[in-house]
């Protein structure tokens, strides 16, 4: 069984439908108009639900940080890559997130909830080498993680070539790349590639990018951390889409880059 703890983390759970439940704890020591509301919504979906001391919370989540709920779940069905061929709402282009050997739970949770808000079609992650969907990475993640597609794959630059003979756009974020990302057109099928903290992307996968994308810096450091990196690309992606979904033009800017009329390998 998984543990998921944290009121978001349990919540999203129970609405998502996703997940199955074996029996939800509540800590005896909490009273509060949101637990109850939880609780409610627990019982409503039919799921046993006990009260159960605070310490034997923490003995089970292994931290005390668990906000007076945990949840015993069977473990989340991870997808294949095929599974991300199609966009979530037919007819829309698709944008994937896929993530590079991301190591620290925290910056994962903090992708999936980006990604989620987004609007992303579905995210990819590495069996190796790369930080697991861990009850701190739900946690961190608001439960946006039950939401997503996700897709967890051995090796990141085949996942990457499969997507391109889908016809879609492989775009690396990179503190080397040349284009800035306000600069891109993101408005067609395309797949974000973040690399891991400190190292980013690995040479092959690197290689494997159609374009590389930097964000420009005016202090002293030379980039952000994965998750804030993420979180600005991302949302500059959603927020030209949202606006030529609208019929609205995308701003111009000097030496912006224009997807090419054919795309991936197979093209």
């Amino acid at each position: 069984m998984d543990v998921l703890y944290g009121v978001h983390s349990v919540e999203e759970a129970v609405r998502a439908g996703r997940r199955k439940f074996d029996h939800v704890l509540v800590a005896r020591e909490r009273h509060d108009d949101r637990l109850a509301r939880l609780i409610a919504e627990c019982r409503a979906a039919g799921l046993r639900v006990r009260q159960e001391p605070r310490e034997h919370l923490t003995h089970i989540a292994g931290t005390s940080m668990h906000q007076g709920i945990v949840a015993l779940v069977r473990p989340q069905q991870m997808l294949a890559i095929e599974d991300l061929f199609e966009p979530v709402v037919p007819g829309r282009t698709r944008l994937v997130l896929a993530l590079d050997g991301v190591e620290d739970p925290q910056n994962l949770g903090a992708l999936l909830r980006v990604a989620d808000g987004a609007g992303a079609d579905g995210v990819v992650l590495t069996e190796r080498r790369a930080a697991p969907l861990s009850p701190v990475a739900v946690k961190a993640s608001a439960g946006a993680s039950e939401h997503l597609r996700i897709a967890r794959v051995v090796n990141l630059v085949r996942a990457l070539e499969d997507l391109k003979q889908r016809n879609l756009w492989v775009i690396g974020l990179d503190e080397r790349g040349t284009e800035s990302y306000d600069e891109f057109d993101f408005t067609g099928d395309c797949v974000l590639v973040l690399g891991r903290e400190g190292a980013g992307l690995h040479d092959l996968v690197r290689k494997t990018c159609d374009h590389l994308l930097r964000i420009p810096m005016a202090g002293g450091v030379s980039s952000l951390n994965v998750s804030a990196a993420g979180a600005v690309v991302l949302y500059e992606a959603a927020r030209q889409r949202r606006a030529a979904a609208h019929g609205q033009a995308r701003p111009s800017a000097s030496g912006a880059s224009k997807p090419k009329q054919q795309k991936g390998l197979g093209s």
